[in-house]
């Protein structure tokens, strides 16, 4: 099944055009893309280790998500990938949009999902999720270090200073 992006402007405005994945964008296109990071009451973050047979970066620790779909609005998108790779509903896990970053052929809307529940309950997506684990920031940011986690310090210090701004909330 062929997987379509609608593709939006630089001004994060629909063009009107829509894209298939793997073909590569053409300059000054971008689609949008979800991550989505549960938070425990503890204040843990649960990352996943990337299945052996997915084709980017396999085997890897990573944050929860993927493309939104053409037709989808990112909420839609988060709501989808959240479900499909951990089996966790977003409507019951009060979903907060933490930033939009603009990347080189994306926009990703970062989400946190305020979510207590253990890792063994879930439901992985076996073709795309090998395991999962609660961590906190230092564990995140010795992963990291070793290279065995997927996203740059910077991005993380983003994440971190919203999840401090929304702390009283989880």
């Amino acid at each position: 099944m062929t997987e379509l992006w609608d593709i939006y402007n630089g001004c994060m405005e629909k063009t009107g055009r829509v894209h298939e994945r793997g073909v590569p964008l053409e300059k000054g296109d971008y689609h949008l893309v979800v991550h989505i990071w549960p938070v425990n009451r503890n204040g843990q973050l649960l990352i996943q280790r990337r299945a052996e047979t997915v084709k980017r970066h396999p085997g890897m620790w990573s944050v929860t998500g993927g493309s939104v779909l053409s037709g989808e609005d990112i909420l839609s998108g988060m709501k989808r990938e959240l479900s499909e790779e951990l089996g966790l509903s977003a409507g019951s896990y009060e979903p907060h949009l933490a930033f939009i970053l603009r990347r080189h052929d994306s926009f990703a809307g970062v989400y946190f999902c305020f979510a207590d529940v253990e890792a063994e309950e879930l439901s992985l997506q076996e073709e795309e999720v090998a395991e999962v684990k609660w961590v906190t920031r230092q564990q995140i940011s010795s992963m990291l270090d070793s290279g065995s986690f997927l996203l740059s310090s910077d991005y993380t210090e983003m994440l971190y200073n919203e999840i401090d701004r929304i702390k009283d909330f989880i």
